[in-house]
């Protein structure tokens, strides 16, 4: 599992022996999680008000439910700062996924989002069910390939068709603005 030819947070790529394992065919969809929600009242961790003693400091007018919603920007933006794609939205969680006037309706078959680690692990655990190791997932997505470059195989783009959720298109071009230094500049 793992690689040392993509991103830094893969490597190094591992020999991993999995043992036996039960593993869903999807994700779990927005009608499987309403009815977790539904049986237990789980209110996941984007609809949870922050608490201040968590976040000293944290404006009061901050402290609402909500998350990081990306917002694709309309031109060349620095990447080092996050807030040019990035915006928290107040009232964003897995039922309102683009905040309040959103909503789920016609995406029962979708796959849920914007839940966190703790909100996926009580529905598993509801559902008589535990959350795979990063090892079982990767083993499942690649279905037998050995060594592959990608879970699907070697070319990236099998006959001109992307496999995977992969951005197409330009995203934000780097903008690198001067750093402030004590002297003059080569």
């Amino acid at each position: 599992m793992g690689s040392n030819r993509h991103y830094p947070e893969e490597a190094p790529d591992l020999e991993i022996a999995v043992a036996d394992f039960w593993i869903d065919r999807t994700p779990v969809t927005n009608r499987q999680f309403r009815h977790f929600v539904n049986e237990t009242g789980h209110i996941t961790f984007a609809e949870l008000r922050p608490e201040a003693k968590d976040y000293p400091g944290a404006l009061p007018e901050m402290l609402k439910a909500g998350l990081l919603i990306f917002a694709a920007p309309r031109g060349p933006v620095d990447l080092r700062d996050y807030s040019q794609r990035w915006q928290f939205k107040f009232g964003a969680n897995w039922r309102r996924p683009y905040g309040p006037r959103s909503s789920i309706s016609g995406l029962d078959d979708h796959p849920v989002v914007h839940i966190a680690y703790r909100d996926a692990e009580a529905s598993a655990t509801w559902a008589g069910k535990v959350l795979p190791t990063e090892a079982e997932w990767e083993f499942a997505a690649r279905v037998g390939l050995d060594g592959a470059e990608f879970a699907w195989g070697e070319d990236f783009t099998p006959d001109g068709k992307h496999q995977a959720n992969t951005w197409q298109g330009q995203f934000s071009r780097r903008i690198l603005q001067p750093m402030a230094t004590n002297g003059p500049r080569p």
